[in-house]
């Protein structure tokens, strides 16, 4: 007599099923505590000469800009272009670490498409 396996699902099929369910629920847990360290974390960006420093938090939100007085000098198109450098500095920053965290927290999980 050969054995009903009901709709497909073996029991093998039963325990791929329930790992990626852990898998799932351990990839939300991690991203919730990865949403608040970035949130909590500082990324300094700044211009090549040092004189305009633009700090994100991991979110890419802004939480101050640092300009030295002799940026002012050169006058305000300079320091536009200084203010400019230093926010595209922090952004590279911040995307590089979020990138890179995102890779921690998926690493070893096997799930496609992460």
């Amino acid at each position: 007599m050969s054995q009903k396996q009901g709709f497909g699902f073996g029991l093998g099929k039963m325990k791929e099923l329930a790992e990626a369910f852990k898998k799932a629920q351990q990839v939300q847990e991690g991203a919730k505590r990865l949403q608040e360290e970035l949130e909590q974390m500082e990324i300094e960006g700044q211009s090549e000469d040092g004189l305009v420093k633009v700090v994100l938090n991991g979110n890419q939100e802004p939480q101050r800009v640092e300009i030295s007085p002799d940026a002012l000098a050169g006058g305000a198109e300079a320091l536009s272009a200084t203010v400019t450098a230093a926010m595209k500095d922090a952004y590279e920053k911040s995307t590089a670490t979020m990138r890179s965290r995102m890779e921690e927290l998926t690493s070893g999980l096997d799930i496609p498409g992460l």
